[in-house]
């Protein structure tokens, strides 16, 4: 599923937590580890430059993070490559991506503070949305600590194209550390309830409770096709609290969904309950695009 998992990392906390389930990815799957700094070019021109870039203390900066960046793959076991390069970012993680013909990407939510962030929310947001490769976002939070495996991977479907392309990711990784899957649908009262009453159409409910009940199952068929463990649970509410609400009363280790494929020519709007998980979430979310790998 991974031969080449990138990182893209600035030594924060979020970053480093990154770089650990990358490792226990990379460890499972064969997979080499890419390492990736991005020295923001707009912030290079040097805290006393008159505006232009100053290509010493840009050097300087490059020096430093390569030599950070080397301590940092020192600590990751298997096989590592490292690379510093200067540009905006997001834009230097992508291409990165392109050229190096990297299939899964691992990065911190989060950055450190200072001038300017490095992975900040516009950063990983912006990679979220435009990457050709499934997106595995990570937090510092003590439900991210980097343990043995997955064993128990959320996969939130509604049964559409974009659900379901994530499937084969969610399988992929709980047979590699002998998982459950669990493939959970919330029909979302908000969207067919009508009137100031929230009253629901009668018999649409039972048919929407049909279908996400086969969506589940799809999903547990897959997963038993490919030896792995699963169980269902259909739900009536509002997706993003419930779905946030089984990950913290099941133990989820890992939350795989799809998002909405790539529109106009610079965006790819993930959803609404995909954003609210990468956001909330405690626990790493792997994001798959319907038109991505």
């Amino acid at each position: 599923m991974y031969d080449h998992i990138l990182v893209p990392t600035d030594g924060s906390d979020h970053a480093d937590r990154a770089a650990g389930h990358a490792a226990l990815l990379a460890d499972a799957f064969d997979a080499t580890v890419h390492l990736l700094t991005v020295v923001d070019i707009e912030t290079a021109a040097g805290p006393f430059s008159a505006g232009g870039v100053d290509d010493d203390y840009v050097e300087q900066r490059t020096a430093s993070e390569r030599d950070a960046l080397a301590e940092r793959a020192a600590r990751v076991d298997g096989d590592v490559e490292t690379a510093v390069t200067t540009g905006q970012p997001s834009e230097g993680i992508l291409e990165y991506v392109r050229e190096h013909e990297v299939d899964l990407v691992v990065m911190g939510t989060h950055g450190r503070s200072g001038l300017r962030r490095y992975l900040t929310g516009s950063v990983a947001e912006r990679v979220l949305r435009l990457s050709p490769v499934p997106v595995l976002t990570v937090r510092a939070t003590e439900a991210s600590e980097v343990g043995n495996g997955y064993g128990d991977i959320l996969v939130p479907t509604d049964g559409s194209g974009r659900a379901t392309a994530a499937v084969a990711h969610a399988v992929a990784v709980a047979d590699a550390f002998g998982g459950t899957v669990h493939a959970v649908s919330v029909v979302n009262v908000g969207d067919i309830a009508t009137g100031a009453e929230v009253s629901v159409p009668a018999g649409l409910l039972e048919e929407l409770e049909a279908a996400a009940t086969d969506a589940t199952e799809a999903i547990a068929t897959e997963a038993a096709a490919a030896g792995v463990e699963a169980v269902t649970e259909v739900r009536t509410g509002r997706p993003k609290h419930d779905l946030l609400e089984y990950v913290a009363d099941h133990d989820v280790d890992l939350v795989v969904m799809g998002t909405h494929g790539r529109t106009g020519l610079d965006r790819v709007l993930l959803g609404s309950t995909a954003e609210a998980l990468v956001r909330r979430a405690e626990v790493p979310v792997l994001t798959v695009s319907q038109n991505g790998s």
